[in-house]
């Protein structure tokens, strides 16, 4: 029994043009070379029939495609998977030409998923069982035999080899695998192109392996291209004159490889200039050339996925990516500057011309293909903004707006044909934002509104053209409505340009209102559509907007057709954000909105009418309480509806999360309504237990979100057994969203802590999963919450949770031990201790005490203080400074009679305390201004987009990039030279240290600096009476009194500077004082205005603060 086998077909092709002499005898040579190969695999994997009985996996492989026997068959395999030499055995039967195809692939995709799960070396920790991997015997053997096996194997085998080799290229290329691209190259060289088609697939895995890796890490795939690369250019050029299915789809392959190496990055030290443009030249010509004109024979529905259609796409494809990401000279990195003038000048007249021949075939009512049309109109947007392609553009500009956009966006015969046979498809592809990306009316969309808003005159043109059409008499509806199409698209540039926007009420009124009365669903739809794009116009005429409401609320609440209504509801939503006057409005007519709205999601189980939902509720909170729990049992029935669909998964999932959101805000807007919240929690749990108990991990984060949110302001017996929930699903797969229950977990410690503390079994969990995070193998950032959730109970539960303290000690010291790569880490770790400290410090010193560094004798007492002292400007933030200050304090108290180490470092404490006193300024001054901000948005409206319009000769900037900060620099330049001040201007990169002082920029610094402070503890409530300030002063104060060396110790060796910082501190700590007293007269009813009088210097040469 032969051990591997190919096809017939495969041992017999040959080249698809008549070969001359030459390469007839190079032929024979080939097919010689073939055989050689086939019998290199068979000897290779030859011992492996001493060991593995092929006959048993064939029959193992056989039971696992019969339902009777596929329990056991797969238990065998997985018994068998484990021994060495059963992967190249595997690989051995499926190579196998005499067996049924269905065991062939049975046994691939087993093949597949153990490349997938076992090829990689196991990682594993010293005396733990070593996880089982794939032997390196028998991946040696697969590595050399996996290349002839997909360039043999049938394409139902050969696509799972393919996915084996990208797995085996990503763990062992180059390292342990360079031979890949010797096997590619001698299968290229062969002049047999039916060897091609597997080669060019290993070639294509290589390249995506590292299509998106950094250009530094990019250096073993240029060198493979250093010889392969040319090599798919000769295939290229040898293949270009055959039109045959076979060729075609060979020179697909050739451009996906091309398109995967240079989509992120272009490899200039591959392509010189005259490479590039032999490799340009051949795009040129696959996009060019007519496709065959059997392909019309063809269901319209099916050519786009003919491979002539198909290269085409690929061939527009990397035009469009290479003039976008490299050939643009105003927008691209330095880099490719002089590329980027190279490629405009030099390919873009040829290009041009072949885009243009494609679009007027298309006005010609030739076929084709959506794909190739969209990125043919992708090219276009991006050649609008560059001058050189714009004057090539300039005289056909209007034509193509007439003649091909127009057209796009006109209501089609497929539009209306899905419209009358499944309308809530016809919903769901208009909202597909996937859909968006390949629709050629989108890419018209994108084209149109580039070139009015860049372009001179082209608005006016465009406006001329569409209302000639639309007052045409008897005009086609399907062409008003391509008219309202493109009007609507461009609102945002015409109620900006001075001329257009004080008509747009008009337009409206006169042609828009009366199509809510069209007999044309497509064009009611419409209507709603234009509506919401021009949401933000400044209705001049009470009965306009009165009017608006009335359609928007009427086809909602009455059409009969479900696309109308879903845009109505859309433009509801719009109208509501951005007219004052809607909301009053719409308020008779709000439950039955709601309840319709509630309808027609469920139907139409569509993503964007569950954010109109959210923003009805929290607009509408007060009317729509009555009815918030019918609301509720609605959204909570149409997710468990859309989570048992089998089918879309992707977009059910995001339905799914919509609904969840939407429960998440009426229980927010809800939450001041006890009764209320006491009928939705039950009916939300509902919704929660579904999501963790049956593992539906892409729910987890929207349902840790509601629990969050039921959360936040009682916590009842059934939420305490939801967070016995939330503890299973962490030991069981909940591992990584520990950051997302993390504000679940912190309202559970601090809503209502008695509870927290009343069952030792919540305490222990939340330890539990703390210490998970923070001895396995997590993200920092992930610790970082866990060592903040740590801090919180240590502060909420002060003086309740000694039996605790120890162990979390122990935790948080034994993690600082080891290797601490971020300085976020490192601080809220000492941050947990510093609260340990401040709350319980004998505890805490006794674990400290009683553990050394190691392989040291030094007490890890001693290396705290110092590094806590040394990482004093780590600390950011209100919170992280504030308990930072109070730690010292309490080591202040304690001295050196206590902790021995001060006596090493105490000049270095006071100077550390100033350094936070400074940052909490800041942070204080900064959290004042926050909340004083009015949030006034200026009211843009009215500004004139003349300045954004380019003249003919001007290209594009990007408003980041380097060539719009050299035209700034020259500009202020020549303004300085007219000018009697000096003006110096120069671009500095983000990163350039600048060290002067910045107020406005600190403060911004301030509000974000710590992204943990939003979990709160009891020392930053607004009504804490633990002020830094004053602690401090009183503790200075008391050594002073009692401990006069030790005062005298901190304070002897402080600068002038330093000692005028004592001053201000001391001032600022009456003064706070001073204030908090004043407010707590406030609170109780009454106000003392005989305040004592605050001092404005102290003299350390006497007492401190008297």
């Amino acid at each position: 029994m032969p051990i591997i086998c190919a096809h017939s077909g495969a041992l017999e092709g040959s080249s698809t043009t008549r070969p001359d002499r030459r390469e007839r005898a190079i032929t024979q040579e080939s097919r010689g070379q073939r055989t050689h190969n086939l019998h290199h695999i068979t000897a290779s994997l030859l011992y492996i029939t001493l060991n593995m009985d092929s006959r048993k996996i064939i029959d193992i492989l056989r039971g696992t495609i019969d339902p009777n026997l596929r329990q056991q068959a797969e238990e065998e395999l997985t018994q068998m998977k484990k021994i060495i030499g059963f992967t190249p055995a595997l690989l051995q039967v499926v190579m196998m030409g005499e067996l049924d195809m269905p065991v062939r692939q049975a046994g691939v995709i087993y093949l597949k998923n153990m490349v997938a799960q076992y090829w990689k070396d196991a990682e594993y920790e010293g005396g733990e069982p070593i996880p089982f991997h794939i032997h390196e015997q028998d991946r040696a053997m697969i590595r050399d035999a996996i290349v002839d096996a997909v360039v043999h194997a049938p394409d139902l085998v050969r696509v799972q080899l393919a996915v084996c080799t990208y797995q085996m290229v990503k763990h062992d290329f180059p390292g342990r695998w360079t031979t890949i691209v010797d096997k590619i190259s001698i299968y290229l060289q062969n002049p047999d192109t039916m060897l091609w088609n597997g080669s060019l697939l290993c070639l294509y895995q290589l390249v995506k392996n590292f299509e998106y890796k950094k250009k530094e890490d990019r250096g073993p795939l240029h060198e493979a291209m250093r010889m392969l690369l040319p090599m798919c250019y000769e295939r290229m050029v040898h293949l270009l004159p055959d039109p045959s299915e076979h060729s075609t789809l060979l020179q697909k392959l050739v451009l996906k490889i091309f398109y995967a190496l240079t989509q992120y990055h272009l490899p200039l030290e591959l392509l010189s200039r005259e490479h590039f443009t032999e490799w340009m030249e051949v795009i040129r010509q696959v996009a060019d050339r007519p496709v065959p004109d059997q392909t019309l024979q063809v269901d319209e529905e099916e050519r786009p996925d003919l491979p002539w259609w198909k290269i085409k796409k690929w061939a527009l494809h990397i035009l469009a990516r290479l003039f976008e990401r490299y050939g643009c000279p105003s927008t691209v990195s330095k880099e490719y500057k002089q590329f980027a003038m190279w490629f405009i000048k030099t390919f873009t007249q040829g290009i041009l011309q072949v885009l243009m021949k494609i679009l007027d075939l298309y006005r010609n009512k030739i076929y084709i293909s959506p794909r190739v049309l969209q990125q043919t109109l992708h090219y276009l947007e991006q050649g609008v903004g560059q001058s050189i392609a714009w004057k090539l553009l300039k005289p056909h500009m209007l034509s193509v707006v007439q003649d091909v956009l127009f057209p796009l966006m006109c209501y089609s015969d497929s539009d209306q044909e899905l419209w009358n046979s499944d309308p809530y498809e016809y919903v769901r592809v208009k909202f597909d934002i996937y859909e968006d990306l390949v629709s050629p009316v989108t890419a018209a969309q994108a084209l149109l509104i580039s070139t009015v808003r860049k372009r001179k005159e082209m608005l006016e043109k465009t406006m001329i053209f569409l209302m000639q059409v639309l007052t045409t008499p008897n005009v086609d509806p399907r062409h008003k409505d391509g008219v309202m199409h493109m009007i609507g698209t461009m609102g945002s540039v015409l109620l900006k340009k001075k001329i257009y926007k004080d008509q747009m009420e008009t337009m409206i009124a006169q042609y828009v209102f009366p199509e809510f009365q069209s007999p044309f669903g497509f064009m009611r739809a419409r209507a709603c559509w234009i509506l919401q794009n021009f949401d933000e116009i400044k209705f001049k005429s009470e009965q306009n907007i009165m009017a608006a409401m009335n359609c928007i609320q009427n086809s909602l609440l009455n059409d009969h057709d479900l696309p109308v209504k879903v845009e109505a509801a859309m433009a509801l939503s719009a109208f509501l954000a951005s007219q004052n006057k809607a909301e009053k409005i719409v308020e008779p007519n709000i439950r039955p909105i709601v309840q319709e709205l509630l309808k027609v999601i469920k139907e139409t189980e569509n993503d964007d009418l569950t954010n109109v939902m959210c923003k009805i509720v929290t607009t509408y909170t007060d009317q729509l309480t009555p009815i918030a729990v019918e609301m509720c049992t609605q959204l909570a029935a149409t997710f468990q509806q859309v989570v048992d669909a089998e089918d879309g998964a992707d977009e059910k999932a995001i339905t799914a999360m919509g609904l969840l959101s939407t429960i998440e805000t009426l229980i927010n807007c809800m939450e001041e309504n006890p009764k209320i919240m006491e009928q939705i929690e039950p009916i939300t749990l509902q919704v929660v237990g579904l999501i963790l108990t049956k593992n539906v991990m892409e729910f987890y984060e929207e349902a840790l979100a509601l629990i969050y949110s039921l959360t936040s302001t009682r916590i009842s017996p059934d939420l305490w057994k939801c967070f016995e929930m939330m503890y299973q699903m962490f030991r069981n797969d909940g591992f990584d969203y520990f950051t997302e229950m993390m504000p679940a977990l912190h309202n559970y410690v601090t809503v209502d802590p008695d509870a927290f503390l009343s069952n030792e079994a919540h305490l222990l969990a939340v330890c539990e999963m703390c210490k998970t995070i923070l001895t396995q193998d997590c993200s920092e950032d992930d610790e970082c919450h866990a060592a903040k959730l740590l801090e919180v109970v240590v502060l909420q539960c002060q003086g309740r949770i000694n039996q605790c303290l120890g162990s979390i000690i122990q935790l948080v010291v034994e993690r600082l031990l080891r290797e601490v790569k971020t300085t976020e880490l490192r601080t809220m770790l000492l941050q947990v201790v510093i609260a340990t400290l401040y709350t319980a410090p004998d505890p805490l010193l006794q674990v400290l005490e009683s553990t050394t560094l190691p392989n040291t004798t030094t007490t890890l007492t001693s290396h705290f203080i110092k590094q806590w002292i040394h990482d004093t400007d780590c600390f950011l933030g209100l919170h992280d400074r504030k308990i930072c200050v109070l730690g010292m304090c309490t080591l202040l108290q304690l001295g050196p009679d206590r902790l021995g180490v001060l006596q090493e470092c105490h000049k270095e404490i006071l100077p550390a305390m100033l350094l936070l006193f400074q940052g909490l300024k800041r942070a204080y001054a900064a959290k004042a201004s926050e909340e004083d901000d009015d949030d006034d948005d200026d009211d843009d409206d009215d500004e004139d987009i003349e300045h954004e319009v380019l003249e003919s000769d001007e290209d594009e900037l990007d408003d980041n990039g380097d060539d719009y900060l050299e035209k700034l620099e020259d500009k202020v330049n020549k303004a300085s030279a007219a000018s009697q001040f000096t003006i110096d201007t120069c671009i500095q990169d983000d990163d350039d240290d600048d060290d002067e002082d910045d107020d406005e920029e600190g403060l911004d610094e301030e509000m974000d600096e710590t992204a943990l402070e939003s979990f709160t503890t009891p020392l930053d409530k607004d009504d804490c009476e633990i002020d830094e300030y004053w602690v401090f002063k009183e503790v200075m104060q008391s050594l002073e009194s009692n401990a006069p060396a030790w005062y005298q110790a901190l304070t002897g060796s402080l600068s002038a500077e330093q000692l005028k910082s004592m001053q201000e501190v001391a001032t600022l700590a009456d003064q706070r004082h001073a204030a908090a007293q004043s407010k707590k007269i406030q609170q109780s009813g009454g106000y003392n205005f005989q305040q004592t009088a605050v001092p404005s210097s102290f003299n350390f040469g006497g007492s401190f603060g008297s």
